[in-house]
């Protein structure tokens, strides 16, 4: 069977971040001075909801327009290395683009270029093709010109997929019959003139049936950040779809995160309420796990062993320390992973900026515990602690203590659980730790919860049996 195929219609740009340090003040003007330390490229506008799509089961194509230099030609080298088909209309002037100079994680100017938005030119047949075949269709306007070319728009009414129209209060109104408008609350306000008399709820509800009334919508989803989705359809009473989880961090994308989902989601059949839900909860995990930097960075090999070891703590050292961050680490034989290993890990994890698990080898855990132990070998118990969020890197050490680890480590904070959280005797490794002016610290420990006990419940079970 084919794969699925989405096409995504609208205004590309691109998009650069340059990030750098300020240490200085411009002699010749009172402004900061940048100093660049790396820049990244990046599709936006629809390039960006193209390729937030990209790579999930499907195939996607990019209708949009380009001008013929520089910018164009990055932006084609990005999107086509992610496996996206792109038809370019010919875009006369300059392709547009968005420059952010930011230093400590905040944008300190951004420069745009590209001028006034300029209709493009002649549609190929083969972007008007692509439509025909598209299985569902998600316009992305950022109010340039693509929305508004008549070429496309004669191709959109005449399409059979579903249609999902993310508008832009700069552009066009959607082609009549589209299944579903996802605009954000702003957007709302400004494309009904709605001031906003009443509630929250009340305003969306009034504007979000406005617009599915003018426009011959399907239905209209009202996006509200944190707060979720308010879907206005043919009944009277809205349908408010609430995020799952909560979610703080960089919503740049969440839109097209949302609507690239809605529109899959129809095209498998789903019901406009179902698809809604759906988009929710796929544009909440994505901001919740880090926005678009997250999406977009390069893939991870799937292999734990990249984290266990002298060489990748090393390295991790290295890359926080360069960064001002802070080094904690922990230790233990973590034999039988249970519940209170993982809230001891998550713990110090919040201490800082990584945190380093200092692993006793089976010898060790043999010349602590006894014999029989440990239950579990060296190297699983690394790739299962490997495994945890929480833990940034594992190393195994053969002596009965981690005096030797710890010295070439010399991490900020060492952690120990609850052992000694009553008080008593100085942590046994206290003394090493202030060599170096490290600190150790105590977390609470979950009661009850020990692989020895864990050992002696189940050795009593399968003696009753």
């Amino acid at each position: 069977m084919s794969r699925p195929l989405l096409v995504v219609v609208g205004d590309t740009l691109l998009d650069r971040d340059v990030e750098g340090a300020v240490n200085r003040v411009a002699p010749d003007a009172p402004a900061p001075v940048l100093d660049e330390r790396s820049v990244t490229d990046r599709p936006g506008g629809a390039g960006l909801a193209a390729l937030l799509a990209a790579g999930q089961g499907h195939d996607v194509a990019l209708v949009t327009a380009l001008a013929d230099d520089p910018a164009a030609a990055r932006l084609s080298e990005l999107l086509t290395a992610a496996g996206i088909e792109v038809y370019a209309l010919p875009l006369p002037g300059a392709t547009p683009e968005k420059i952010r100079l930011r230093a400590g994680n905040q944008v300190l100017v951004r420069l745009d270029r590209g001028g006034e938005p300029v209709a493009p030119g002649t549609a190929p047949e083969a972007a008007l093709q692509v439509l025909r075949e598209a299985t569902a269709i998600l316009v992305s306007d950022y109010g340039r010109g693509v929305a508004r070319h008549p070429e496309l728009r004669r191709a959109l009414e005449a399409a059979k997929a579903p249609i999902v129209w993310d508008p832009h209060p700069n552009g066009p109104a959607p082609v009549p019959n589209v299944r579903l408008v996802t605009p954000n609350e702003s957007e709302v306000r400004k494309l009904t003139g709605d001031a906003g008399a009443g509630s929250r709820l009340a305003t969306v509800q009034r504007a979000g049936h406005q617009l599915r009334q003018r426009w011959r919508a399907g239905a209209v989803a009202v996006t509200v950040g944190a707060a979720g989705a308010v879907l206005c359809h043919a009944g009277p009473t809205p349908l408010v779809v609430p995020t799952p989880t909560d979610a703080d961090g960089d919503t740049c994308g969440a839109g097209d995160r949302f609507a690239a989902t809605a529109a899959l989601s129809l095209a498998r059949g789903a019901l406009v309420s179902e698809a809604v839900q759906e988009a929710v909860a796929a544009a909440t995990a994505y901001v919740a796990a880090g926005g678009v930097t997250a999406a977009l960075a390069p893939e991870e090999k799937p292999d734990d062993q990249e984290r266990i070891g002298a060489a990748e703590a090393g390295r991790l050292l290295a890359d926080v320390r360069a960064r001002g961050g802070t080094v904690v680490a922990t230790g233990g034989c973590f034999d039988l992973l249970h519940i209170g290993h993982l809230a001891t890990l998550q713990a110090a994890r919040k201490l800082g900026d990584c945190l380093i698990v200092c692993l006793n080898s089976d010898s060790s855990v043999s010349a602590l515990k006894g014999p029989d132990r440990p239950l579990t070998r060296q190297a699983d118990r690394a790739r299962l602690l490997a495994a945890l969020d929480c833990v940034d890197a594992v190393v195994i050490f053969d002596e009965p203590t981690p005096e030797a680890v710890l010295t070439w480590l010399r991490p900020d904070v060492w952690v120990k659980g609850g052992d000694y959280a009553d008080g008593g005797p100085d942590l046994p490794e206290a003394e090493l730790m202030h060599r170096w002016d490290g600190q150790t610290v105590i977390v609470p420990y979950l009661d009850g919860r020990s692989t020895t006990n864990t050992i002696a419940a189940a050795q009593a079970a399968a003696t009753r049996r």
